[in-house]
């Protein structure tokens, strides 16, 4: 049996929300492998003659949280992806229960709340990063202008701005289609509930719905 309309849209936007858990994670510890482990967000830098260096970094758990979160979200896209392409085939009868879709709505809840911090943490710190670049690096107007930069070695500065911005925007695709899931979810936890009250016949009596035998005899 064909999945619904809307569980399919669902399905896909998970596929979407696992490629950006991806790239998030990816592009961030590629990012703090390029500076031998550091995490730049919220970094500052400054030149040594005329090379670009490290002054001082953020703490490493600021990078392994956004990429913890980012994984968290693609492994439950995944498994999501599986559990439905596997019922599918198995069962071609799908319903979804409604405590399962209420299970759904607190899942969406909770990753958008972290989603947003996550997008926020890219945001603000590639900005803080960006204005120490500003201020360390003469004639640099731009922060992906440092890319072409030399950085001291063993740093290799040539990606960063292209890989956090990377990270960022993904953090944020993955957000707003985390915000459409939770609509479709409502509406599809709406539409059961409406063909649950259409089974019932709300203007059946009392006397109809008794049964037809073994009634209590009428008093003589």
């Amino acid at each position: 049996m064909a999945l619904p309309r809307p569980l399919l849209l669902e399905l896909a936007l998970y596929a979407c929300c696992f490629i950006c858990g991806i790239v998030t994670a990816a592009s961030l510890t590629i990012s703090q492998g390029d500076f031998e482990g550091k995490c730049m967000l919220y970094g500052t830098v400054h030149l040594n003659g005329s090379d670009f260096t490290v002054s001082q970094p953020s703490s490493p758990s600021v990078c392994y949280f956004v990429s913890a979160i980012s994984v968290c979200v693609a492994i439950f896209c995944f498994s999501s992806l599986l559990y439905w392409v596997y019922t599918s085939c198995l069962d071609g009868d799908i319903k979804r229960e409604r405590i399962w879709m209420n299970l759904s709505l607190v899942v969406c809840g909770v990753f958008l709340f972290f989603l947003l911090v996550t997008g926020c943490i890219l945001k603000v710190g590639r900005d803080r990063l960006c204005e120490s670049v500003l201020r360390a690096g003469p004639n640099i107007t731009r922060c992906d202008e440092a890319q072409s930069k030399p950085w001291a070695k063993p740093l290799n500065g040539n990606s960063f701005y292209s890989r956090m911005h990377s990270a960022e925007i993904s953090v944020w695709v993955n957000f707003f289609c985390w915000m459409i899931i939770a609509v479709l979810v409502v509406l599809q936890r709406r539409g059961d509930s409406e063909y649950r009250s259409r089974e019932e016949d709300p203007g059946a009596s009392p006397s109809e719905t008794e049964p037809f035998f073994n009634r209590p005899g009428r008093p003589q």
